[in-house]
């Protein structure tokens, strides 16, 4: 790969917020070219009392800028700023929002093209409800589903209401600069995550089928599709249509079985003998082998152990080791810039 510009340069973007969501958005367009300042109050985004690798991993690439949207001052220069933007988006409390004057209502009058969008919990208009990642994700069911069925429900152990917001509110801010028309465009968390349970959402609306927690985290249609304990170590196997059936059982000595609405039918007999030939081997073997004839199969690894097999997905910003942007543009590699010193740009734009 080259030097050449990201898709998305010459793209300015005006970031307002703290922690997860809207500031992965922002890094997500800078690493693919936009230039993003990042709009921080004087004491600076409160992720960067977490840590400074926290704080890296979500603002590499961006400038910095303090602000102190609470006074005239503030709000005047970030309309200042607006005027020469193509976006703003904002991570905060709706009544902030309002209060700040950061929507399109607000801000049009400095530029009629400008694009606002707004990150939150249950929508621009439905108040301040605490809408953290866990709380959305215990909201809407995620948690409901997680875990063992006859244990309590759980969590997944990463951001994934804020990371999914974040793309999500990515690919609405581009939406309307393709557009070619400002607007104000609005991203919820609760939205985000409940349109994420599309398959489950739409059997429970259309058939009156409501979710239940299977072991291994199974999947609710195909069979056999979760989790299975092994010799060592446990295995992810995703068994949908009947050739990777046939190649499967082949290898596993398991005969029967053959259509998949048997299989689902017939769920509980077909796990059983498919435990017992797991255990035969180690993840690591069954993976092996598996992998070879096309058969979606992985052994559970750990995160250290998931990065030292892809070393290719880690980049370097400044002092920084750092996952790099899971979009890929031939011909461009991101400057994978170092995250910004607060205020290290004030006074530039």
């Amino acid at each position: 790969m080259s030097a050449a510009p990201g898709p998305l340069a010459g793209i300015r973007v005006l970031e307002v917020g703290h922690m997860l969501a809207g500031p992965y958005a922002a890094m997500t367009l800078a690493d693919l070219g936009a230039e993003v300042i990042k709009i921080e109050p004087p004491g600076g985004d409160i992720s960067r009392q977490v840590g400074d690798a926290y704080f890296a991993s979500l603002n590499r690439g961006k400038r910095s800028v303090r602000l102190d949207l609470t006074t005239e001052e503030g709000r005047e220069r970030l309309g200042g700023l607006a005027a020469n933007a193509h976006a703003l988006l904002v991570n905060l409390k709706p009544s902030a929002i309002h209060r700040y004057g950061l929507t399109y209502e607000s801000l049009r009058r400095w530029n009629e093209r400008i694009v606002c969008v707004a990150v939150t919990g249950y929508g621009l208009d439905a108040g301040d409800d605490p809408a953290f990642d866990y709380v959305i994700q215990a909201a809407t069911g995620i948690a409901a589903l997680t875990g063992d069925p006859d244990g309590p429900p759980t969590l997944p152990g990463y951001s994934a209401a804020d990371n999914s917001a974040g793309l999500t509110a990515a690919l609405g801010l581009l939406a309307q600069i393709v557009s070619a028309r400002g607007g104000q465009v609005e991203v919820s968390l609760r939205d985000v995550m409940l349109s994420q349970l599309n398959y489950r959402a739409s059997a429970y609306l259309n058939e009156g089928a409501a979710p239940r927690r299977l072991p291994g985290g199974a999947h609710s249609y195909y069979v056999p599709a979760q989790l299975f304990p092994t010799a060592e170590g446990h295995l992810a196997l995703f068994i949908t249509h009947d050739e990777f059936w046939k190649s499967f059982s082949r290898e596993a000595g398991i005969t029967g079985f053959q259509a998949m609405g048997q299989r689902a039918l017939r769920r509980e007999e077909v796990l059983d003998v498919v435990a017992k030939a797991l255990a035969a081997d180690t993840a690591a073997g069954w993976e092996a082998r598996l992998r070879p004839l096309g058969v979606p199969a992985a052994a559970v690894r750990t995160l250290p152990e998931a990065l030292a097999a892809a070393p290719e997905t880690i980049v370097t910003a400044g002092r920084f080791r750092l996952v790099r942007c899971p979009v890929r543009v031939t011909g461009h590699e991101p400057d994978h810039r170092p995250p910004p010193r607060l205020g290290e740009h004030d006074g530039r734009f």
